[in-house]
């Protein structure tokens, strides 16, 4: 966290006092799901999207969190005030295209999606104005989240690299969460931590097995290409972590898991909340893993409680990674 801004001299400019934590986040989703309530059928319909569980666990841990998104069509009309109602402050950008939906039947206990839309690519000013907003709202957050774009075309991919190099001119710490070709652009301009899944990196091709070896190389790989801390999912298994020019694990309690979707944004959330106060990037981790945990605890996307999540800390446990340093030293060298 090498990035030092003067929030007096945005004081002094008549601007607002800065907010904790902006998510950014290109399109996000309107969900409409069926449940079943004893004998009777519920519909539900909700915002989501990684972008919005992101704010809705940092809004869970933090009372101030912006949420820049672009929004158009019926789903985009609902999906603003269906946000509003967690709390979020929404930094809308209005396009021409509607946001992406999806409808799902849970009435048999599994996700079953019965129709499903995308959202339309941004045309070329509706992409000025997002960024443009996204801008604006940096400069007065403490720390910016950086969301991946769905579908990835809904923005260009160099947006990416050139809103992380504006935001490192500007001072504004940078949190992300991203893969493909928008964590490849991302890095070109510099990202204060890098959260990603061992899955998206497999996917991706970037990681090429499941050995420490492997792992270590990707993490290396990830910090010389832009990112000063690297956090690595790997399922149930333990995090981990190029921190502070060392490995580390990340150990969490065997808690029973009710659905381990989401666990990672909930661990990103925290990790920008717990930063945004000042909060040294070892305190950081074991809060996001805290939150991680509680997260798989309950339905619901990244929908941990905040009394859950300050319980589990003391139980999270970050341990040097036994033999990574000598096989990290041979790699740098």
């Amino acid at each position: 966290m090498n990035r030092v801004r003067d929030d007096g001299a945005a004081a002094a400019l008549g601007q607002a006092e800065p907010v904790g934590v902006c998510v950014f986040d290109p399109s996000p989703l309107l969900t409409v799901t069926i449940e079943l309530n004893r004998a009777d059928d519920e519909i539900h319909l909700h915002p989501g999207g990684q972008g919005f569980w992101i704010a809705r666990m940092a809004r869970r841990l933090s009372n101030d969190v912006r949420l820049v998104v672009g929004v158009g069509g019926e789903a985009g009309t609902l999906i603003v005030p269906l946000i509003r109602e967690h709390g979020i402050d929404v930094a809308p950008t209005r396009v021409a295209g509607s946001n992406g939906a999806y409808v799902q039947d849970r009435r048999s206990g599994a996700r079953d999606t019965i129709a499903r839309t995308v959202a339309a690519p941004l045309t070329r000013h509706e992409t000025d104005d997002l960024y443009g907003a996204a801008l604006a709202a940096a400069v007065s957050s403490r720390v910016v989240v950086l969301a991946g774009p769905q579908p990835p075309d809904v923005v260009p991919d160099e947006l990416y690299g050139r809103l992380t190099a504006d935001l490192a001119t500007l001072g504004t710490p940078v949190v992300a969460d991203l893969s493909g070709a928008a964590l490849t652009n991302a890095l070109t301009g510099g990202v204060d931590v890098l959260k990603v899944s061992e899955e998206d990196m497999l996917r991706d091709g970037l990681l090429s097995g499941r050995g420490d070896v492997d792992r270590l190389r990707l993490m290396d790989d990830l910090h010389r290409g832009g990112a000063s801390a690297v956090v690595l999912t790997r399922g149930d298994h333990p995090a981990l972590a190029f921190a502070g020019n060392e490995i580390v694990q990340i150990v969490c309690p065997p808690l029973h898991a009710v659905d381990h979707r989401g666990a990672g944004d909930a661990m990103t959330a925290a990790i920008a909340v717990a930063l945004s106060v000042g909060s040294p990037l070892i305190d950081a981790l074991r809060l996001g893993a805290a939150a991680g945990a509680a997260a798989v605890t309950r339905r619901g996307l990244a929908s941990g409680q905040a009394d859950a999540v300050s319980a589990l800390v003391p139980y999270i446990e970050i341990q040097p990674l036994r033999g990574a340093e000598r096989r990290h030293a041979q790699r740098r060298g």
